[in-house]
C-alpha cells in the first residue's frame, strides 16, 4: 500500500514544486536548474560509485561481510536514478543519498528491520574448542578431490569434416 502512495505522491509533489519554482523564477531558469542538477548529480554518482566498488572489493579481499558496501552501492545507484529523474523533490532525495552520513543512517535503519539468517563467505567451517571458525586456506589441508574423465582431442582436422557453416574451409 505504501508503494502505491509513493507512486501517487511523488509526481504530485514534483508538479507542485515545478509550478511554485517556475512561478518564482520563470520557465528557463527552472529548466536550467533541472539540467544542472542532473549533470552535477551524474558526476557525483560516478565518483562515489567508483569509491563504493573499491570498498566492496576491499571487503571481499579481507573476507569481511560485504552487506554495508553493497548497501552503499545500491543507495548510490538509487541516488543516480533519482538525480536523472527531472524534479526538485527527487533531486533533493538523490543528493541526500550521496551524503555518506545519510547512507549510514539509512543502512542502520534498514539493519534494524532486516534479519539475515545465515551468511557464508569463502573457506570451510571447522569446530575447535573456541567454537566454529572459518579455515582461511582449505587447500592447505588437501582440499576437495574432484574426479573427472577426459578425452584427448586430435590436433588435425578430419578431411571429411563438413564444417560448421560459420567459417570458411
Amino acid at each position: 500500500m505504501w508503494v502505491f502512495v509513493a507512486f501517487l505522491m511523488v509526481p504530485l509533489i514534483e508538479i507542485a514544486l515545478f509550478i511554485q519554482v517556475g512561478g518564482l523564477i520563470g520557465l528557463w531558469p527552472t529548466l536550467g536548474i533541472v539540467v544542472i542538477t542532473a549533470i552535477i548529480g551524474t558526476y557525483m554518482v560516478k565518483q562515489q560509485g567508483r569509491a563504493a566498488i573499491a570498498n566492496l572489493q576491499s571487503s571481499f579481499s579481507r573476507l569481511e561481510n560485504p552487506s554495508e558496501p553493497l548497501a552503499h552501492g545500491a543507495m548510490i545507484l538509487v541516488s543516480g536514478a533519482l538525480l536523472l529523474t527531472p524534479g526538485f523533490f527527487t533531486d533533493a532525495v538523490g543528493f541526500a543519498l550521496l551524503l555518506p552520513a545519510v547512507r549510514v543512517a539509512v543502512f542502520a535503519w534498514l539493519r534494524k528491520r532486516v534479519k539475515v539468517t545465515s551468511f557464508e563467505m569463502g573457506g570451510e567451517m571447522h569446530v575447535n574448542r573456541g567454537g566454529p571458525q572459518r579455515d582461511p586456506h582449505p587447500s592447505a589441508r588437501g582440499g576437495d578431490v574432484i574426479d573427472g574423465e577426459f578425452t584427448e582431442v586430435p590436433k588435425g582436422k578430419n578431411p571429411n569434416h563438413p564444417g560448421s557453416g560459420w567459417t570458411r574451409h
